[in-house]
């Protein structure tokens, strides 16, 4: 069995390990955490996610950057979750599908397209509430950013949309090839949105997690969602460690929109906000402005005080997204002119994990696995 753990390596479950009250000391490159009885300590602090796989490679949420990222080393694999208008659980970032596969190819779905208004953006495409699962799977896959990532392109058509039940068959397979678990982070998307339609992701996900086994304190996923209420859903149907991700400090969960409460993310990270996540969720997952804001040239300014807050409330933060190319970098580490050329990714990289915490998502899971050791030596 391949062992993450070696002697004086930080190790934690992740969010499941801690809970309101354990100890946890948040610095750069001292972070710890307290593992709860009978619960594994399997995963490496920082631990790193392969954001959507290993986007950077292959197109998005297809088994090509799912099994990439795997193969890469990435700690953790990020499924997010969207229903089709037949109530399957399949993986695109977003339900309008227009930018991710084909389907505009497809002289038979012309009349699908549509607009609508989700979580108060006017979308005109296809989505995936308006497709049965048999309808969908008659689509490929194809690269997001074309313009930036050119050499993903030549990927397109190659691989399905995945359902979550196959991502779960995958991960079982994988495990047993590997020695070890596999562990997810799934996200659910637009949870009130789909509410609504009466496509409830929450107990849909639930119902997935118990079939395979995967819906236990120590069971090797994380759920996540920028909405809480989804999370508080959850908490009430699994036991697994859930994550709460939060966007820029002006912005407002949609769920706190629709049921008009004022708080914003600026609020949910003070030492109040944070307790009352913490009532409920194991882990943040911030917008890394959060961690370190940039001042009015793009620039990486000074570490906030949210990794001391957050882990003093008993919670562990895995922030997004790092990727390699200039045109998502701070504007002090990108090299050169050319938008998409790579920039000083393991820097930035190196200045995340050094404010102490917990994990990180990635398009680049080989990038961030290599800046990640140095912390892991500590």
């Amino acid at each position: 069995m391949h062992k993450r753990q070696q002697p004086g390596r930080r190790t934690v479950l992740g969010a499941a390990a801690l809970g309101a009250g354990a100890a946890v000391f948040g610095g750069a490159g001292q972070a710890s955490a307290a593992g709860r009885a009978g619960v594994p300590q399997e995963l490496p602090v920082p631990l790193i996610v392969g954001h959507r796989g290993a986007s950077g490679y292959r197109p998005e949420h297809t088994f090509g950057s799912y099994q990439l990222a795997l193969d890469m080393g990435a700690d953790v694999i990020e499924q997010d979750l969207v229903p089709t208008k037949d109530g399957h659980l399949v993986c695109r970032h977003e339900n309008d599908i227009t930018a991710t596969t084909d389907v505009s190819a497809h002289p038979e779905f012309a009349d699908r397209k549509t607009t609508k208004t989700v979580d108060g953006v006017k979308l005109t495409g296809w989505f995936t509430e308006d497709f049965t699962l048999a309808e969908l799977k008659t689509l490929r896959a194809k690269e997001r950013i074309p313009g930036t990532r050119q050499h993903n392109t030549l990927y397109d058509g190659v691989w399905e949309v995945p359902t979550f039940e196959e991502v779960l068959r995958w991960a079982e397979r994988e495990g047993r090839k590997r020695g070890r678990r596999v562990w997810l982070h799934i996200e659910t998307k637009h949870p009130t949105y789909f509410r609504k339609l009466g496509l409830g992701l929450e107990e849909r996900l639930a119902k997935a997690l118990r079939a395979h086994g995967r819906h236990r304190r120590n069971s090797p996923n994380f759920l996540q969602s920028f909405e809480p209420s989804s999370i508080q859903r959850l908490d009430r149907l699994v036991d697994c460690p859930k994550v709460v991700l939060l966007s820029t400090l002006d912005s407002r969960p949609w769920d706190f929109v629709e049921a008009g409460d004022p708080r914003k993310v600026a609020d949910l990270i003070k030492p109040e906000g944070l307790k009352w996540l913490a009532g409920f969720a194991q882990g943040i997952g911030p917008d890394l402005t959060v961690i370190i804001p940039r001042d009015k040239d793009g620039k990486l300014g000074e570490p906030t005080s949210v990794v001391k807050d957050a882990h003093a409330a008993g919670l562990v933060l895995h922030p997004y997204t790092v990727r390699n190319e200039n045109s998502f970098l701070p504007a002090d580490y990108r090299r050169g002119t050319d938008p998409n050329a790579y920039g000083d990714a393991l820097g930035v990289f190196k200045a995340y994990l050094g404010t102490g915490i917990d994990g990180l998502f990635s398009d680049n899971p080989d990038t961030a696995l290599l800046a990640a050791a140095e912390f892991r030596k500590r």
